[in-house]
């Protein structure tokens, strides 16, 4: 199973809509190509729609944990924000911490 990671996290509503599509792009493209696909984003975004706050990334990190071990690479949304992503460094040093290939796809449609 690929777990695919994508930055979230901005001040601007936009931003993280943006990211949450990106995500949902990828994901579908990667599952159309055969493979298994966990979207913590695609999970998440319309669940905290519902939730009383807005939890922050070690939060959902805790959630992503048990996602992840159950996954055997890992693939990067790239998009603007990855680089400086909280979230997305620490998912990147769990995979590559473990000896799992991590590699970075463009959410753009082909």
């Amino acid at each position: 199973m690929i777990y695919l990671a994508c930055p979230y996290s901005h001040r601007d509503p936009a931003v993280r809509e943006a990211r949450f599509h990106a995500a949902n792009r990828l994901a579908a493209r990667l599952m159309e190509g055969g493979h298994v696909v966990f979207s913590p984003l695609s999970m998440s975004h319309p669940i905290e729609g519902h939730m009383s706050e807005i939890h922050d990334t070690d939060w959902w990190m805790r959630i992503g944990l048990a996602f992840m071990e159950n996954c055997a690479s890992c693939v990067v949304v790239a998009v603007d924000g990855w680089e400086t992503s909280k979230g997305v460094a620490i998912e990147i040093a769990w995979f590559k911490a473990r000896g799992l290939p991590v590699s970075f796809m463009s959410a753009l449609p082909q």
